[in-house]
């Protein structure tokens, strides 16, 4: 296995040639069958391009802390680019049939199943989840696209009774436009395609800004796009400045809807700005998941369920739980069973590393002192359930 050090860091490129050396070293270090989807530069307008200014950002694992790779740094004016590439695209993609969309969409959605395995490696690399639950999650993400694939077929307007004899009420649905989509670290591929796939089904067309953290999951899904045929133009990758890309998407009068899944104070911030220009919002913000216990429950399950919940994805989604409430008449035998491990809901639990270090900080922080927990009002220290510390939540903050 060749190190992933042997190769230079993107900005200390002194010429072409070394840059492919070392794409073509980290290449054969991440062992992919298909090293065509480990791809280093943004797709715009069906082209690999790099920024303008030539910038890039290190992307690095977070298991090991050695960089990746890199992608480039752009800014506005290359976002620019893509939306106006989107805008071109539009008339040509929205006049197709839906069935005509539909097969592309469905040729997509069988490329992602068939590479399965490498996609999976990937998104381990750089965001942490274990493997089998990365390679669970492309099987998840290709769902939204064979979903949407065949709805398309099913977009249906409507006849309203008229309220004048003479008068005929008819509601037909069109492509809205143009659309963006902001997309998380925590699920990559997911996040993706399930902003892309009705839009593109629609007949719209987008420009995505993966996270930074993790983008060659997405930069693989469109370069897999690109292969089932969608045409250029018609969905476009951006990365680099989150605060560039995303001010010139809210603000771009071309661009007629935004998607956006993470936290709640970037998304009343993202909200402000499409004000301006009236755009459709589409907000998934923040996470609130309290996981309830009666005492009429198959505690069994109950406890294999909080596990899973409070164990997904290293406890890095939005629908991981949050806090535990336990009705009192089971709350001992909960407890135990918890502290015992929870059986064979411990045995399928495999968790990878946590995304960021201010995670393992915060962490380590909430281990200092006693736990506490909350039990119908009363205050119960030292147990496996409830809550630890100062009383708050022991779950990351995170965008969902």
């Amino acid at each position: 296995m060749i190190s992933l050090t042997a190769a230079p860091e993107a900005p200390f490129y002194k010429s072409n040639s070394l840059r492919v050396r070392a794409v073509l070293l980290r290449k054969a270090d991440m062992q992919l069958k298909d090293t065509q989807l480990f791809r280093q530069q943004a797709f715009i307008d069906g082209a690999w391009v790099d920024a303008d200014n030539g910038q890039t950002i290190k992307v690095t694992n977070p298991a090991t802390g050695e960089v990746l790779g890199t992608v480039p740094k752009m800014g506005a004016a290359e976002t620019r680019r893509a939306i106006e590439a989107a805008d071109k695209a539009l008339p040509a993609w929205r006049a197709l049939t839906a069935k005509e969309r539909a097969n592309k969409l469905r040729r997509w959605y069988e490329l992602l199943i068939e590479n399965q395995d490498d996609l999976g490696r990937l998104m381990t690399m750089e965001q942490g989840k274990p493997l089998a639950e990365a390679k669970g999650e492309i099987v998840y993400a290709a769902s939204f696209i064979e979903w949407f694939a065949e709805e398309a077929k099913r977009i249906y307007g409507d006849v309203i009774p008229g309220h004048q004899p003479d008068k005929r009420l008819i509601v037909i649905k069109q492509p809205i436009g143009v659309t963006a989509a902001i997309t998380p670290w925590n699920f990559p591929a997911a996040m993706i395609t399930r902003k892309a796939g009705p839009a593109l089904a629609a007949g719209c067309t987008m420009v995505i800004k993966p996270a930074s953290q993790t983008p060659f999951s997405a930069l693989a899904l469109v370069e897999l796009a690109h292969r089932a045929g969608i045409p250029q133009g018609v969905l476009s990758v951006v990365t680099g400045s989150a605060g560039d890309i995303g001010g010139e998407l809210t603000s771009n009068p071309i661009v007629r809807k935004l998607s956006f899944t993470g936290s709640t104070e970037i998304g009343r911030q993202l909200m402000a700005e499409c004000a301006k220009d009236i755009k459709k919002v589409s907000l998934e913000l923040g996470g609130n998941a309290p996981f309830i216990v009666f005492d009429d429950a198959d505690l069994d399950k109950a406890v294999e369920g909080a596990i899973i919940s409070k164990y997904r994805n290293n406890g890095q989604t939005c629908v991981c739980a949050n806090r535990l409430y336990i009705q009192d008449s089971v709350y001992d035998a909960f407890a135990e069973k918890t502290e015992s491990g929870g059986g064979q809901a411990q045995d399928r639990q495999r968790s990878g590393r946590w995304h960021h270090h201010r995670s393992v900080d915060r962490r380590q922080g909430g281990r200092q002192g006693p736990g506490t927990h909350r039990r119908c009002g009363q205050q119960r220290r030292d147990r496996a359930v409830g809550r630890q510390g100062d009383g708050k939540a022991t779950s990351s903050s995170r965008p969902s």
